[in-house]
């Protein structure tokens, strides 16, 4: 027998979007670099591999976001013990809307994600870090 989803991902992503802040890519540009904010990317180890970074931000795999950011976990880490606006981003905007919600579901704030993600922000002409290139040795 299938398993019946009781709320499947869009039910998901409408709760998240109604309770957080989303950036436009304008918004987003004029906070980068500014002491007060934290760029905080989910996305895949591979997907930084593959399609580069924004400079500055804290990269936090959606896998660890809940015991990163909870002080009274082993994992947690000092960039969410600090007092600042939590920008979140993935590579579309679906991930990050999760994140920013259990994120400010768990007391982290201000908390808010990018419209579009990394994908919309490269395109638009964000600021970004190359891709690394792995060099392969020759024998």
């Amino acid at each position: 027998m299938a398993q019946t989803i009781t709320k499947g991902y869009k039910a998901l992503l409408a709760e998240a979007n109604a309770a957080i802040r989303t950036l436009t890519l304008e918004e987003a540009q004029g906070l980068l670099g500014r002491d007060d904010v934290q760029f905080v990317d989910i996305r895949d180890p591979r997907e930084l591999e593959r399609e580069g970074r924004m400079p500055g931000a804290f990269h936090c795999p959606r896998g660890m976001l809940e015991f990163w950011i909870d002080p009274d976990s082993p994992y947690a880490k000092p960039q969410f013990q600090q007092d600042k606006t939590f920008v979140f981003f993935c590579a579309g905007g679906w991930r990050s809307a999760l994140a920013a919600h259990t994120a400010q579901q768990m007391g982290l704030k201000p908390v808010a994600h990018i419209e579009g993600g990394f994908g919309a922000w490269k395109k638009s002409g964000g600021a970004i870090e190359a891709p690394y290139v792995k060099h392969e040795e020759k024998p």
